[in-house]
């Protein structure tokens, strides 16, 4: 699988741990394999850093992370990926259980929905019934080091134009 992982710099070898915690599946090295989603980022972080865009693309084989690590993955927007990302976002650590997450973004699609049922606004039923009106952008978080080392392959840096 090809994937991709948006910002400012050229990673050609990721530090998992490098990452900032409390996100959507925790701490660790983000990538997806929607090119425009990848793109839309690297340009969100080069403007928010005064900086050029940088496209990372890497190859990954998932059938054999799915059989020799830890894998989780979520198919949709259901409770179990809700329940998951609001205690992540809280500072949960139920990622550490795993080396690789796979699932839904909580982008700008979702993002009022996640943040009305944290603040007790809705409850969870109405929640998971707005979210299911969205199909999931899907990202990656590798967790754990060997993964970024043995199975993830750095194949070039693209600089993206802004326009």
């Amino acid at each position: 699988m090809i994937v991709y992982h948006g910002g400012t710099d050229i990673i050609e070898s990721p530090i998992v741990k490098s990452g900032r915690p409390n996100l959507d599946f925790g701490q660790g090295f983000y990538l997806t394999d929607i090119l425009a989603q990848a793109e839309g980022w690297s340009k969100r972080m080069a403007l928010k850093r005064h900086s050029t865009p940088k496209l990372n693309i890497y190859e990954i084989d998932m059938n054999v992370i799915s059989n020799n690590f830890k894998y989780l993955k979520f198919d949709e927007y259901d409770s179990a990926w809700l329940d998951f990302i609001v205690s992540n976002r809280n500072g949960g650590k139920g990622w550490e259980s795993y080396d690789i997450i796979e699932g839904g973004v909580a982008d700008d699609r979702v993002i009022d929905t996640i943040e009305l049922y944290m603040g007790g606004y809705i409850p969870k039923d109405l929640a998971i019934q707005r979210l299911r009106h969205f199909a999931p952008n899907n990202q990656l978080c590798i967790i754990n080091q060997t993964i970024a080392d043995e199975y993830l392959h750095f194949i070039e840096c693209k600089t993206i134009n802004i326009r």
